[in-house]
């Protein structure tokens, strides 16, 4: 039988826990009644000339896939004088700078095995780039392929200069298997609906892969975030000093998923550790600044605390198991308050389900789900072992299958 003062620390630990994974769908409220009374930021006119953009392409042993990426980048329906691309090959060991040489890419080559890393090898390039010349510098990952009118998306947003842009970044290999399908799911819930409603709201979206980053933001800014998770870093940087981050879901990016529990183990570990640290290093510094509203405060420190829908799901199931078996104080409240989130996730992969192209297939995927979830749930809890670790560490690859730039 429980004491007074256990039932008490449960109640309460239950209580915060609940509270914590509330925190996206509180934003979500807050951000339907920004948007219902037209709390979206309103786009400065665009300038008439397309604006000059720099694809830098960070490549670590990436001969794989980096020359798939760079035809897409090639073959992009975008003026070629307000265009250029350049491979940094970063401690590379294969032909990666050779292969994109023989496309008529320039590439620099870093050769620095104290400091790995695609965070480092960014700063690093950026000193080469002049941003007087350039409009925004946008970073592609090698495994990736864009879209045609990628370019012109991007450019549809501008002005670029002042501000900062995230593309739909999508999955590259959503056909391969289950894994691969719930991400194709999980990426369209997020750029299209979650994303598309931050938007109407004012608020920021998180960067990722495809990052468009204003010359003047990167002038004034530079390139701060040389943790494991560099998108989630400069997300928060950039947040906290009030530097506006647009979605542009018509500008199309596409990367290679983990087709595997193994291959996948390693980047989920790093990018719940890299998250977490985020959260911790800018959580503070996130509440006390002057620079955002408390609505756009609420928005960063929810999506910095939710390790995402399969860990979210994991650690509802466990609080509720608690509530259940032990039946704290206000247990059915807590219990309310546990389900909104699922609610909220189960709405979203609702509404991304219904736009994919192979809705059927990509619904049956689901069943890999609860297999998936206690997988996710321990590389999340073997995240924790890796706080204040600096070391990147590559996703293996596997043999190019498709080379088809996204539509």
């Amino acid at each position: 039988m429980p004491t007074l003062h256990g039932v008490i620390f449960l109640t309460t630990a239950l209580a915060l826990l609940a509270a914590v994974l509330l925190l996206p769908s509180l934003s979500d409220a807050v951000s339907i009644a920004r948007a219902r009374r037209g709390g979206a930021v309103p786009r400065r006119p665009a300038t008439a000339r397309p604006p000059d953009l720099l694809f830098l392409v960070p490549a670590h042993n990436e001969e794989l896939l980096i020359e798939s990426c760079l035809r897409s980048l090639l073959q992009q329906h975008y003026p070629v004088k307000r265009r250029a691309i350049t491979v940094i090959a970063d401690n590379c060991t294969d032909r990666t700078a050779a292969l994109a040489r023989r496309l008529g890419v320039p590439c620099l080559e870093r050769h620095d095995p104290n400091r790995p890393g695609k965070s480092y090898a960014l700063a690093w390039a950026l000193q080469h780039v002049q941003l007087a010349q350039i409009d925004a510098v946008v970073i592609i990952d090698a495994d990736s392929v864009v879209a045609p009118d990628f370019a012109a998306a991007l450019a549809a947003a501008g002005p670029l200069r002042v501000k900062v842009v995230q593309p739909f970044n999508g999955v590259r290999n959503g056909a391969d298997n289950a894994l691969t399908r719930m991400a194709a799911v999980l990426s369209t819930a997020n750029h299209r609906f979650a994303f598309s409603l931050k938007n109407r709201a004012g608020l920021n979206v998180p960067l990722s892969n495809g990052m468009c980053l204003g010359a003047d933001v990167l002038a004034a800014t530079g390139w701060g975030a040389y943790s494991i998770c560099e998108d989630w870093e400069m997300y928060a940087l950039l947040t906290e000093r009030g530097t506006r981050i647009e979605s542009a879901p018509e500008a199309r990016i596409l990367a290679e998923e983990a087709s595997s529990l193994r291959r996948s183990s390693s980047q989920r570990r790093r990018w719940s550790a890299g998250k977490i640290a985020v959260l911790l290093s800018y959580g503070p510094s996130l509440v006390r600044s002057g620079s955002i509203g408390l609505a756009q405060k609420l928005d960063c420190l929810a999506e910095l605390s939710t390790l995402g829908p399969a860990v979210l799901l994991a650690m509802v199931t466990v609080a509720a198991s608690c509530v259940f078996l032990l039946r704290p104080l206000g247990a059915e409240w807590i219990t309310l308050a546990l389900a909104v989130p699922l609610v909220r996730w189960i709405i979203y992969t609702a509404a991304a389900l219904a736009v994919d192209p192979q809705p059927g297939g990509a619904l049956l995927a689901f069943a890999f789900l609860p297999l998936y979830t206690i997988w996710r749930a321990g590389t999340a809890l073997a995240a924790l072992t890796m706080l204040g670790d600096q070391q990147w560490i590559r996703t293996e690859r596997h043999a190019e299958t498709q080379t088809r730039a996204p539509s």
